[in-house]
């Protein structure tokens, strides 16, 4: 199966690889499915499946208008669960993907869900306000949404390397890599992008949490300034029963690259539990 259809007839791109219960896998802003290949291989040699899709709007997927509120994500989400038969499936969402994962519980009820993981996740709220004073500006917000405006490619040029961590003395990644993730990023619709941004920055998932009632696993890196672990992960923790945080110390926000080998093992202990 290589592509699924939701209820407003949109398509999403479905890698579907291994075999026994389910794992599926949500890529972060403004990459695609492929961000999770790595780890994909990992978990299905492990006799997992491993389900990974391109969100609306991204890498392969259809290219739609309108449907980037976490409510169609959660709707999207759900589809792809039910059309991949994946019953008992364990969530796995990545910054921006964390929000697709606690819309789904609470907007779904937690369906066919045994296990949820936010790794490097946007929850609880990015946005700062009164009552969020730990979040981010909406001027930083629109600053972003005007860079990509203008020009997406040289923006991405900048954005991924604070996304992995890279600086005057440290490069924890390879060019080739930084090349790779603002290619996978250029795939997406700039109505996509865009609108995914003001998504993420502007839901306020604090209403979610609660819905957690399965086994959640929290990995956040002390560094990310994309988004950073006070206003975030450790906040996130608080408000999810059952929860286990682990702190990356040191780590930047795209730990799918700079700590594969550590987040592999941390999601298969996870996994194994």
């Amino acid at each position: 199966m290589n592509y699924i259809t939701t209820t407003d007839n949109t398509k999403l791109y479905v890698k579907d690889w291994g075999t026994g219960s389910p794992v599926i896998l949500l890529h972060g802003w403004p990459l695609t499915s492929d961000s999770w290949d790595d780890h994909a291989m990992v978990i299905a040699n492990a006799g997992y499946r491993a389900i990974a899709y391109d969100r609306r709007g991204f890498g392969r997927s259809s290219q739609p208008w309108g449907g980037y509120d976490y409510d169609t994500l959660a709707d999207d989400l759900a589809c792809v669960i039910e059309q991949t038969g994946a019953q008992g499936a364990v969530l796995v969402g990545f910054s921006m993907g964390g929000g697709e994962v606690a819309r789904y519980m609470s907007r779904h009820g937690g369906k066919s869900v045994v296990k949820a993981a936010l790794i490097s996740s946007i929850l609880p709220y990015r946005l700062k306000t009164s009552d969020n004073p730990a979040g981010t500006e909406q001027g930083a917000f629109d600053e972003t949404a005007q860079a990509i405006t203008e020009d997406r490619a040289q923006f991405f040029t900048g954005f991924f390397k604070n996304f992995f961590g890279v600086g005057l003395l440290t490069q924890p990644v390879s060019d080739e890599l930084l090349e790779w993730a603002r290619n996978l990023s250029m795939q997406a619709s700039l109505k996509a992008t865009l609108e995914c941004l003001r998504s993420f920055s502007t839901t306020d998932f604090r209403g979610d949490l609660p819905a957690f009632k399965v086994p959640t696993l929290i990995i956040h890196g002390t560094e990310d300034k994309t988004v950073p672990i006070d206003a975030s992960a450790r906040a996130a923790a608080q408000g999810i029963p059952h929860s286990t945080l682990i702190e990356y110390d040191g780590a930047p926000h795209g730990l799918f690259a700079t700590e594969k080998e550590r987040l592999a093992s941390d999601l298969l202990d996870f996994l194994g539990q």
